[in-house]
Parts: C-alpha cells; sequence; structure tokens
C-alpha cells in the first residue's frame, strides 16, 4: 500500500518541526509549506525523499495552489492537511494599525482557508477517511490570558471554519478537528516580555509550558484511523488550566 500524503503549513517553525517529524515517523510523506525557503531545505536535507519542501506565501491564493499542484505533481495526491502556520502580532486594541489586522488574519486564517480549498477537491479523489488538522488556541476562549484580540479572531475564525467543514463533508469522509493548545515553547515565545512569559507559565497546572511534541501526538492521534470517527471538534489542551 503507497503511503498516505499530509501537507503540514508552518513546517519550518517550532511546532511544525515536531509534526512534520512525527508524522514521518508515522510512515506518511509529508510536504511541508512554508516562507521560510532556508529552513525548508534543511529539513528536506535531513529528513530525505519523504519530505517534500514547498516554500510559499501561504496568504496568497495563487502560491497555495501552486504549493498543492506541486505536491500533485510529485505523490498524487493528498490525504491529511495540518494547517498549523500563524503568528501572534502583539499591538494591542485600541492601538492596532489597520496593516496589523490585515497581516494576523491572513497568515493565521486566510492561510488555513486557502490550504483547505486546495486540499478538499484533492481529498475528495481520494480513499478512506481524509483529514484536516488546524492549529487553533486557547486564546479564542480564555479571556483570562495575554493575547491580542486580532490574534483571539483568527483562531476564532479557524474553528468555526473547522465546525462549517466537518459538517460539509462528513458523507465525503473528511474528518475537520482543532486542537487548541494554551502555552507551547516554540519560537514565538520570543515576541513576549519576560515577566508576561513568567506569569503565563506560572499559570500552567503543571508548573510548565507545553512542549511542540505533545501536540504533535494528538495530530498523529487524530490523522491515525483511530481518529476516524472525531470530526467538528475543538480539543482543548491546557493540562486542566481552565476547567471551572
Amino acid at each position: 500500500m503507497e503511503p498516505r500524503i499530509a501537507v503540514v503549513t508552518g513546517a519550518a517553525g517550532g511546532m511544525g518541526r515536531a509534526i512534520v517529524g512525527r508524522l514521518l515517523a508515522d510512515g506518511l510523506r509529508v510536504a511541508g509549506l512554508d516562507i521560510d525557503g532556508a529552513g525548508l531545505a534543511a529539513m528536506a536535507e535531513a529528513h530525505g525523499p519523504g519530505f517534500l519542501p514547498g516554500p510559499a506565501d501561504l496568504s496568497e491564493a495563487g502560491p497555495v495552489e501552486a504549493a498543492f499542484a506541486r505536491v500533485d505533481a510529485a505523490w498524487g495526491g493528498v490525504d491529511a492537511l495540518v494547517n498549523n502556520a500563524g503568528t501572534c502580532l502583539m499591538s494591542d486594541f485600541p492601538a492596532i494599525p489597520p496593516e496589523e489586522l490585515d497581516r494576523q488574519m491572513r497568515i493565521n486564517f486566510h492561510s488555513a482557508f486557502h490550504c483547505a480549498q486546495a486540499a478538499v477537491p484533492r481529498m475528495l479523489a481520494r480513499e478512506g477517511v481524509k483529514k484536516i488538522v488546524q492549529i487553533s488556541s486557547n486564546g479564542a476562549y480564555n479571556f483570562d490570558v495575554f493575547d491580542p484580540p486580532h490574534y483571539r479572531a483568527s483562531k476564532a475564525a479557524m474553528d468555526t471554519l473547522t465546525k462549517d467543514l466537518a459538517r460539509r463533508y462528513a458523507r465525503d469522509r473528511i474528518c475537520v478537528n482543532s486542537i487548541a493548545p494554551a502555552m507551547t515553547e516554540t519560537p514565538l515565545f520570543g515576541v513576549l516580555a519576560e515577566d508576561v512569559l513568567a506569569r503565563a507559565v506560572a499559570q500552567m497546572p503543571h508548573g510548565r509550558a507545553m512542549q511542540p511534541s505533545e501536540v504533535a501526538a494528538w495530530v498523529s492521534f487524530l490523522i491515525s484511523p483511530a481518529g476516524d470517527v472525531a470530526s467538528g471538534n475543538v480539543i482543548i489542551l491546557n493540562q486542566g488550566r481552565d476547567v471551572r
């Protein structure tokens, strides 16, 4: 049987690298999409032929479609999509410049939307149960944490897309779920002031931030056959921090 084919966005970032490594270990072929072409090239050298680098600006529909066409040409289709590309821009309300709002939505939400548009028609042509996993955030729901409103809005929009696509394509056996992690140790920690970061980590019940490998394990589970009956969910990962 041919390996299943996954596309992971934001593949060259901290979370993306963990997800790519886990899916390769699970036996999938993985196409990594990211604006960081040099980072993808280094990953291709490390991972070998099971990894296909796809440098692209995912905030625009044209480059996304071209990237998926390259996956078609190399491997012939798509069975799973992980919409992981994202960032957190830190201007606070009301002093958020219009261009920052636009950039935040383009990186976090538009990229997921464009990639789903490219992936779904290809999934409809594939056998078996197909998967879309969106990497959302606890910040869409927990208003005790520091996240700025345009970041929250971008992730909440992603989760609404999750539910719409899950309902829309259930009979086509495309399962769509969001994972919403709390504090996870990635390079995005670098955008936070030290005191803000320390307070945020101190709120975590285990006394530490989560690791990208822990989120990647949940992605692996949802893409595995064990996840075939799960769709339309927003799965909160926060060590029980927000239980009321």
